[in-house]
């Protein structure tokens, strides 16, 4: 590959034209160290390096994974080209996750991808991290989105509803004013002593468990915005009144669990079903870690059927955080040329605009 020129071809997914140069993207926005080389919108590599030290303490501790990303970097780095079978001087661009996230982690990928485009000459390009998820479906390997379509992004950190005129043009409809879903996924699986990362856990253990065994309270809140710290004090004020279950019965865990994901399950579709009849979208998808819970994925799945909708979710790969989705956006930003500066710090707050 590396000795082969730039082909003067472009790929064409969704109705845009995605120029076929070699982009790098640099995902380090909480715990997970992630490098991919994408040639247009197909992904030649793909490296994570996950952190595994965060499960003894049932959540990702900052500090923790600020120092594994400085040790993971360089060689996630030289696992993504070597599997691309490209060379640095192969690549035309560098991506990066420049927020929200974790401010040590973010500064550890900021800082290596800027010192990198400095040495090698390359053009950078800071990404939004959310942002990167709902242009994860112009990957190539998902099917082609159609716009104007209605996104839901549920990630362990945030939850956001998103219609999305073109990859450039993001508006935020909805966003959740405390918890994100994700989040309350992980603390109800803390609570009845789940391993860390809960939220798989909490999905394996619903589908033997029954979804109306537990009625818990659900959040009212007018517009299109979400709320889950209600729905998650529900569950703890259960859990308080049934302690010898709580540990022990695993038919009442799958119970607990199987509940907690219908009401959460509902609450996002709900929400999405009218985000996309107050907006008019014919098209939805849904994005983000917690885009790979089944029983989202039936939800959306069903109801988009019933609505006549086009469904789009990524790749089990590209739902959660990683450097596909982040180069995926660069190339994006590369077709405005909006490129960042080798001064510019992270920004573990960024707002979505």
């Amino acid at each position: 590959m590396s000795e082969e020129p730039m082909k003067e071809f472009v790929a064409e997914e969704g109705n845009i034209t995605v120029p076929s140069t070699r982009m790098l993207g640099i995902e380090s926005s909480c715990d997970d160290t992630s490098i991919a080389v994408l040639e247009g919108n197909v992904v030649r590599s793909q490296f994570t390096a996950v952190q595994h030290i965060h499960a003894k303490y049932g959540g990702v501790v900052p500090e923790f994974a600020s120092r594994a990303h400085q040790r993971h970097i360089l060689p996630v780095l030289e696992g993504a080209l070597a599997q691309a079978g490209c060379a640095l001087s192969d690549l035309d661009g560098i991506a990066y996750t420049r927020g929200p996230g974790l401010n040590g982690s973010l500064l550890v990928g900021s800082s290596f991808a800027r010192g990198l485009a400095w040495s090698l000459d390359l053009p950078l390009w800071p990404i939004h991290h959310m942002r990167a998820h709902v242009l994860a479906h112009w990957i190539s390997g998902s099917d082609s989105p159609k716009q104007p379509m209605m996104a839901l992004t549920v990630s362990g950190g945030h939850t956001q509803l998103v219609d999305v005129a073109s990859p450039w043009e993001l508006n935020v409809v909805g966003t959740t004013l405390d918890d994100a879903a994700g989040e309350a996924f992980d603390k109800v699986a803390k609570m009845i002593g789940l391993p860390y990362p809960g939220g798989p856990e909490v999905d394996r253990l619903a589908q033997l468990g029954d979804p109306q065994a537990f009625q818990f309270t659900t959040p009212q809140i007018t517009g299109l915005d979400f709320s889950f710290s209600g729905l998650k004090t529900s569950v703890l004020r259960t859990l308080e009144k049934n302690q010898a279950q709580r540990t022990k019965n695993i038919a009442w865990k799958q119970d607990v669990c199987a509940s907690l994901q219908h009401t959460i399950v509902a609450i996002l579709v709900s929400r999405l079903e009218k985000a996309t009849d107050h907006f008019g979208r014919k098209a939805v998808a849904i994005q983000g870690g917690v885009s790979a819970n089944s029983g989202l994925r039936k939800a959306v799945q069903a109801l988009a059927e019933k609505r006549g909708w086009e469904v789009h979710i990524p790749p089990f790969e590209y739902c959660t955080d990683n450097g596909a989705m982040i180069a995926m956006a660069g190339q994006f930003s590369s077709m405005k040329n909006a490129q960042g500066r080798l001064d510019e710090g992270p920004l573990p707050r960024w707002p979505m605009t």
